[in-house]
């Protein structure tokens, strides 16, 4: 399984190159610092749990997600997903078409469609390609697997509802940039958009923070 890792030392290299390209993120860098890292193992439990998490709470993912765990006595595998019973899974708190769409992941693993195993050598478009072809996962799903599991450093969840916000703060727009604008926007980021994501998620919460005191 993969190896790279969005780390500290990734992040503060990525940093110091997007502060020196941009003043607007060397201003902001200056006053709330870098983002911590944000890495999660690769593999089947990473994804089902990024999906599990799709349009809920935190708190609500946590609970389900702790539940599974309980409930495989381990961080649940696609084996054991595939055998589950619809009742067993809904007692973990999952609803039903999140119920249909992780069983439709491990039958996309079990047969091959969703080779896990082999994205280290795979394109960053092979692998959005297979994930977006499970039911249930999208582009935004896709893309935070390739930047936390896989260490996919150029990365940009663009479909976030926060990366919009955050971006729209950072450069005072008028309006939220749509996915398609936000991608064109962060273009000159690159090789280092993975980083502007996470600095992107981190200046969020402290505004969001600053606006709550």
């Amino acid at each position: 399984m993969a190896r790279n890792r969005v780390d500290e030392e990734k992040i503060r290299r990525g940093m110091q190159e997007l502060a020196a390209r941009d003043p607007q993120v060397a201003a902001l860098r200056a006053r709330i610092g870098d983002p911590p890292p944000r890495i999660q193992p690769p593999g089947f439990a990473t994804l089902l749990q990024i999906m599990t998490a799709q349009q809920i709470s935190t708190k609500a993912a946590a609970a389900i997600w702790r539940r599974l765990e309980e409930a495989a006595g381990e961080r649940p595998d696609h084996h054991w997903l595939a055998a589950q019973t619809v009742e067993t899974l809904r007692a973990c708190g999952m609803g039903r078409r999140k119920i249909d769409h992780a069983r439709a992941m491990a039958a996309a693993v079990l047969d091959g469609a969703l080779d896990l195993d082999g994205h280290d050598l795979a394109s960053e478009a092979e692998i959005i390609a297979q994930i977006v072809a499970v039911p249930g996962f999208g582009r935004w799903s896709a893309d935070i697997y390739l930047l936390f599991a896989l260490g996919r450093v150029d990365v940009f969840p663009a479909d976030d509802l926060a990366m919009q916000i955050a971006y729209q703060r950072l450069r005072g727009l008028e309006a939220r940039p749509s996915a398609k604008a936000l991608r064109a926007m962060v273009a000159d980021w690159a090789p280092w958009r993975g980083v502007g994501a996470l600095f992107l998620w981190h200046y969020y919460g402290a505004t969001t923070l600053e606006a709550a005191g």
